[in-house]
């Protein structure tokens, strides 16, 4: 009975020995050139606009962390954005105000 059981747990150890070594070592990370950029609005009800519209310190703390938060390691630029990135897919809407430009953020 006794050489049952220590069979038993010989196998499971070889067992535990071989599933471990068929599992991939290292993590995989995202290429060096995938860079994403987000356009967030300047009223989003954070308050981050004031830090990331004057290119502040604080902004690039905020820019930064908003790329952890999606999953990259840290902010590549930020600031206002340009009027190329965020118009030219809708027709031309008539608007008696004028709306406030949105915030970029391109992370990498």
């Amino acid at each position: 009975m006794r050489r049952a059981i220590a069979l038993v747990g010989l196998f499971g150890i070889i067992g535990a020995g071989l599933s471990l070594s068929i599992l991939p070592s290292t993590k995989t990370v995202a290429a060096a050139s995938d860079q994403r950029t987000f356009l967030i609005p300047a009223s989003d009800g954070y308050g981050v606009a004031d830090c990331i519209s004057s290119k502040a310190e604080c902004g690039k703390i905020v820019a930064n962390a908003w790329c952890e938060a999606k999953g990259f390691k840290m902010a590549t630029s930020f600031g206002l954005a340009d009027r190329e990135d965020f118009t030219g897919t809708l027709a031309k809407a008539t608007v008696t105000a004028e709306p406030e430009q949105p915030l970029v953020i391109v992370c990498g």
